[in-house]
């Protein structure tokens, strides 16, 4: 059985080969030491799962998985970083990032955050169940257990995508705007976008938490 891919872009020529030693054990893991590189490789070539420090030679881990999302790139991504501070996590999420990490860390953890990650992703691939209402990702519809199947625009299925990835997390408008929409959008897309789903759906099919940013919901 093919093991599944992982790109890890990270600079410290020490850890570095450290890390893809670890996990070579369950994962087919691709190491680059810069972000321009990193930034190419996760764009050429298929992974499963990224890795990324947050500073970088060539371009900021940040940056990286900006970029990434500005592309549509929906690989789930854990950033890695020695920045323990609250707005630096913060930043690396409202970036694009779906987990992260503060170094120094077990090596237990980043692999059972790996595989919370790939979990969380692989299982949209058929049928997600939001309360009374089934998602289907992969042809972009909802069915209603009143009116039948009803279609999503692009943005629209990219948006619930992304919030149905992590159900119990709420999703900052900065880090919404960046992993769906064009570079250049301003905040009130995100909400222009959630309130198009809700007309099409449900209003409790995404929450919004005051201050803070848009969830999952769980229509009836």
């Amino acid at each position: 059985m093919d093991r599944p891919r992982l790109l890890l872009v990270e600079d410290d020529p020490r850890l570095g080969p450290i890390i893809r030693t670890v996990l070579d054990a369950n994962w087919d893991v691709e190491l680059v030491a810069d972000g321009a590189a990193g930034l190419q490789a996760a764009l050429d070539r298929h992974h499963d799962v990224l890795v990324v420090d947050r500073r970088l030679p060539g371009m900021d881990g940040v940056d990286l998985v900006a970029e990434l999302r500005r592309r549509r790139q929906a690989v789930p991504v854990l950033m890695l970083t020695a920045l323990g501070e609250l707005h630096d996590r913060v930043s690396g999420l409202d970036a694009g990032a779906n987990d992260y990490l503060v170094k120094p860390f077990e090596f237990e953890e980043l692999e059972a955050r790996l595989r919370a990650l790939t979990r969380d992703f692989a299982g949209l691939g058929t049928t997600v169940e939001i309360g009374g209402w089934s998602y289907h990702p992969d042809d972009s519809s909802v069915e209603s257990p009143y009116t039948g199947r009803i279609m999503l625009t692009e943005k629209e299925n990219a948006l619930l995508r992304l919030l149905a990835s992590a159900p119990d997390r709420t999703f900052s408008r900065q880090h919404l705007l960046a992993a769906v929409f064009e570079h250049g959008e301003q905040l009130g897309t995100v909400d222009t976008y959630v309130h198009y789903v809700r007309r099409k759906t449900d209003r409790d099919l995404i929450t919004t938490v005051r201050g803070v940013g848009y969830r999952l919901g769980t229509p009836a």
